[in-house]
């Protein structure tokens, strides 16, 4: 973004199931609005929106048109451009660690709403091979509707990982939803 090239691998996730998941955009209470219209469109594009009016985040869209779904983007490692994304951040550490960090790392404001993420200025590519064991799940973070659904997943090793005290279990072990 601003004609800078910086690269981050996406190491953390939260995932939001559409009309059925209460603590979705597109929650069956809220349905299609101004702010979440997106969500209801195309997969592979930029879900940006404020959290508290502070933060920018970013979901990529990820259900079939008229399906709102969609998977929050909560951590990357910085790969190419750390200059920048510290220029950005104002030096605060850590730069990728967290959705609203990353969002103002990569520099991504509501401008991006609606993107198409196969194209410029900002695109998703294949990351880093990971196994299995590598991936952990845990409860979402910051939500009070369906907080304990095992939906949000990252990559244990990771310093790009918000809340590595909360690691959670190893993929595909038992959690009662």
């Amino acid at each position: 973004m601003g004609g800078v090239r910086t690269v981050g691998v996406i190491v953390e996730t939260e995932a939001y199931d559409g009309p059925n998941d209460p603590a979705s955009h597109a929650s069956t209470v809220h349905g299609p609005t101004a702010r979440n219209r997106v969500m209801f469109g195309q997969p592979g594009r930029a879900y940006v929106y404020r959290s508290y009016g502070v933060h920018w985040c970013m979901n990529v869209v990820t259900g079939r048109e008229g399906i709102a779904q969609a998977v929050l983007i909560r951590g990357i490692e910085c790969v190419e451009g750390e200059v920048a994304m510290s220029e950005r951040r104002r030096g605060i550490r850590p730069l990728g660690a967290g959705p609203g960090r990353l969002a103002e790392a990569l520099g991504i404001t509501d401008e991006l709403y609606g993107h198409d993420l196969r194209r410029r200025p900002l695109q998703l590519a294949r990351g880093w091979a990971v196994s299995e064991a590598e991936v952990g799940t845990s409860p979402r973070v910051g939500v009070s509707a369906a907080a304990d659904w095992p939906y949000r997943f990252f990559v244990r090793s990771s310093a790009g990982v918000s809340r590595p005290e909360s690691w959670g279990r190893p993929r595909g072990s038992r959690a009662s939803v």
